[in-house]
């Protein structure tokens, strides 16, 4: 691979963690960046779960240290995640991405909508909305339905998970995103097993990029824990527009 094409990949990984670390999204930057060199789209997929999962741990890591994580949904989520992350991998070969663009551009349109139009949401917690059947839900929300459509597309996948924390729990926008850290690692191991027993990850550049994506996400934990929820709403409502754009290209472009 030329040089320049390494460095475009160094540099998207390190961008793509400092968006995953504060809101998710990364697969934004990085998927986009892998899938320019030519790689095969699961290859491309598979490579950049590789060097995901080793920034989203080092955030997890980072974020664990200095906030509370609500492990009574994260670690039953992670074990979930794995499995449903894995299944959604396994069926990436055979499932048409442009079947589930639509869908998921129309539910970035209604998570956009609903952090505008409700600026208090995620900016402090509500605990009286956390009951036993929530908990219940935003593990299953979490661990089964977005894990599988980490698996199977991606891009998005902790965004999604801070909206399902903060509107089912209750959580803050920087709580919500501790915790979507540990299901995001399950999310990316399941679906990196089941791609490296299927041959499709290319591990020399995979690990070249997760020393990237693990600075940015370092230097993106810290800048959410410094300067708190607003921040992150802005970086989210950021997110979510240029995926919409992104998906929306890729649809219609």
């Amino acid at each position: 691979m030329p040089l320049d094409q390494v460095l475009v990949l160094l540099t998207a990984a390190a961008g793509a963690g400092w968006v995953d670390a504060v809101v998710g999204g990364g697969g934004l930057l990085q998927l986009p960046a892998v899938l320019m060199t030519g790689m095969p789209t699961v290859e491309a997929m598979a490579t950049n779960k590789l060097s995901s999962v080793f920034g989203t741990t080092s955030a997890a890591v980072a974020y664990a240290r200095s906030t509370k994580v609500d492990r009574q949904v994260a670690v039953p989520g992670a074990g979930l995640a794995v499995v449903c992350a894995g299944l959604g991998a396994w069926a990436a070969a055979s499932l048409s991405a442009e079947v589930l663009r639509p869908a998921v551009i129309v539910v970035l349109l209604a998570v956009a909508a609903f952090v505008t139009l409700r600026p208090a949401m995620g900016a402090v917690p509500v605990p009286h909305l956390r009951t036993r059947p929530r908990v219940a839900a935003a593990v299953a929300t979490a661990g089964v339905g977005i894990a599988f459509y980490d698996g199977i597309l991606g891009p998005g996948t902790g965004t999604f998970l801070i909206i399902a924390f903060t509107t089912i729990l209750g959580l803050d926008f920087v709580s919500a995103s501790a915790s979507a850290k540990i299901i995001n690692i399950g999310t990316n191991v399941g679906a990196l097993a089941v791609f490296a027993v299927q041959g499709h990850v290319q591990w020399g550049l995979g690990l070249g990029m997760a020393v990237c994506n693990v600075a940015g996400a370092q230097f993106g934990a810290r800048m959410a824990l410094k300067r708190g929820s607003s921040f992150v709403r802005i970086v989210l409502l950021c997110v979510v527009v240029a995926m919409v754009i992104r998906l929306g290209w890729q649809q219609f472009g």
